[in-house]
């Protein structure tokens, strides 16, 4: 059995930051969906403007709002303005074929990459 990256949303934008709010990271239903995670589900999150690399769970925001936000702690880390990529893993003992998803800087759906 191997980890495989089954899900992604590549280049988003994050909208919101809420240190306050109890963890986890606000996504639009729609990226959700199209991506293929599921709500709960545990995700690895990248930043490409800091570096930063952080776990956490996936949250349904409002479906074509574009808001992908960091909630908690992980605001902190990844802050409003940051450019980043959310992925989700499986455990196989078969390749897995991801479904990836590339956003425009309003984290609306533009291709399958």
């Amino acid at each position: 059995m191997r980890w495989f990256l089954r899900s992604k949303i590549h280049k988003a934008i994050v909208t919101e930051a809420d240190v306050n709010y109890i963890g986890s990271i606000t996504i639009d239903e729609d990226l959700i969906q199209r991506a293929g995670f599921m709500p709960g589900e545990k995700v690895l999150v990248v930043s490409n403007t800091t570096g930063q690399r952080l776990e956490t769970y996936v949250m349904t925001g409002k479906r074509d709002s574009g808001i992908i936000c960091m909630n908690g702690a992980a605001a902190h880390l990844i802050k409003k303005g940051e450019e980043i990529i959310v992925m989700g893993f499986e455990l196989s003992d078969k390749q897995v074929k991801p479904q990836n998803v590339h956003v425009d800087k309003n984290n609306k759906f533009t291709k399958f990459l």
